[in-house]
């Protein structure tokens, strides 16, 4: 198992920027790959402890950047947060604040997710529109409207939302919304928010993923009254308020598919775990599709074994059950290495396909048109000095890293370390070759991504 605290993710931001990882390609991978909590289960599960007065205790949740962030936000809230390793106690009896400090939320796009506890719990909230990677438009108009719909004032104004609920009772009221698209995102404010409403809500078109399920059972262990989390259509019935709970993230789908990527690009044969298959079905079936064996060995236990030649396939990232955009550019590594042409479609963010570039330097022949990536397979990629773009990028580099012949230096790191939790340390422990060289002990790139 990873140790509960953090090494290489212990540094800050700036500390990742200036950090180079070097990765010796070639090597072969074996033994059992931990995965951590969902990082974007656990972002939105912080966020949802604001609902609650009383102490909530969370258990498995990732050493990340972006989780240090979010405890700074509650922080600022006057939420007291305590770590224990792996687990967090976090008591909102006494939030002192309903505006957030643009200088975090600006860097964390999960941040907005507190404007429907804190309007549900306080009847008032001023959030700053978010920041986070830099992968396309994720406006905050669903937020916005479904708040409205439910009774809420909200304006932007210089960038920040103002919302806050008119009257003398201060509580939201239950409707009906439609979303225009299933986001993930709008989904779980307004369900957060619709905990404590007057009346019931019922979301249509809402999203499906796993991660919402995790927020809703999060919300039923504190009593909320929510069903249908999972299907297209979501009832909350409110409550006056909520009790304390001890909960536990579920496993991170997309770290499990990475180091399942990782097993096939490698060649190599790993178990990864714990897991909840399902979660994985559209990126197991793409992994046997090109010619990977994956095996269900336990409820909670995944078995890849990599083929010595892959075959090219076509895929399109949609919302959850299909292919998740989180996965698209690890994907588009191992697709480098497959023979024929492949497709991939982004359907998701329209800046999803920025890596394409960074592989291009390490010899993979793909060219870009819009949304969508055409790839042609080539037998092997060389090492080279590249830049993370975002999150999913960087992972997608580090396994193009693993299966290349060389050395391959990435930068940009203070994005890996946002969303992946001992990345390295868990690949080394499968008999990875690479290091995080710090600072000035080695130089850092200065060229900018193309």
């Amino acid at each position: 198992m990873a140790p509960s605290s953090r090494s290489s993710n212990s540094a800050s931001s700036a500390e990742s920027s200036n950090a180079v990882l070097h990765i010796q390609g070639g090597a072969r991978l074996s033994g059992q790959a931990h995965v951590s909590g969902a990082k974007n289960s656990a972002l939105v599960l912080l966020a949802g402890a604001l609902l609650c007065p009383q102490d909530c205790r969370l258990r498995n949740v990732p050493s990340l950047l972006d989780i240090d962030r979010m405890m700074e936000i509650l922080a600022t809230l006057g939420v007291k947060v305590e770590r224990d390793g792996t687990a967090l106690v976090m008591n909102a009896s006494h939030i002192s604040q309903s505006k957030a400090p643009y200088e975090l939320v600006s860097q964390l796009r999960a941040s907005f997710f507190i404007i429907g506890p804190l309007l549900a719990r306080l009847g008032i909230a001023r959030v700053p529109l978010p920041g986070g990677c830099a992968i396309g438009a994720r406006p905050v108009d669903l937020h916005v409207r479904g708040l409205q719909a439910m009774g809420a004032n909200v304006q932007i104004d210089r960038g920040v939302v103002h919302a806050y609920i008119p009257g003398v009772r201060k509580r939201l009221q239950g409707a009906r919304i439609y979303l225009d698209c299933p986001s993930v995102g709008a989904t779980e404010t307004l369900m957060m928010a619709a905990t404590l409403a007057e009346g019931e809500t019922i979301l249509e078109n809402a999203a499906q993923e796993p991660e919402v399920v995790d927020l809703a059972n999060f919300c039923r262990a504190m009593g909320a009254k929510i069903r249908g989390a999972g299907t297209n259509t979501i009832v909350i019935s409110g409550v006056p308020s909520l009790h304390t709970t001890d909960y536990a993230v579920i496993p991170d789908r997309i770290e499990a598919g990475t180091f399942l990527i990782a097993g096939a690009i490698t060649h190599s044969d790993i178990t990864v775990s714990p897991v909840v298959p399902e979660h994985l079905t559209a990126v197991i079936a793409k992994l046997r599709t090109v010619g990977a064996t994956v095996l269900v060995e336990a409820p909670n236990r995944l078995r890849v074994i990599g083929a010595d030649r892959y075959r090219a396939t076509d895929l399109k990232t949609l919302p959850y059950p299909g292919f998740p955009t989180d996965m698209q550019a690890q994907f588009m590594s191992l697709l480098a290495l497959s023979e024929g042409n492949s497709i991939v479609i982004e359907n998701i963010f329209e800046n999803r396909l920025r890596h394409v570039a960074e592989l291009s330097r390490m010899g993979a022949d793909i060219r870009v048109e819009g949304n969508t990536a055409i790839i042609c397979g080539v037998p092997k990629l060389s090492g080279a000095p590249v830049v993370a773009t975002d999150l999913r990028a960087s992972a997608a580099l580090v396994l193009a890293g693993l299966a290349a012949e060389g050395t391959t230096t990435l930068q940009g790191l203070q994005h890996l370390d946002r969303g992946y939790d001992n990345l390295e340390w868990k690949l080394k422990q499968l008999g990875a070759d690479l290091r995080r060289i710090h600072g000035d002990a080695e130089p850092v790139l200065t060229y900018a991504p193309v």
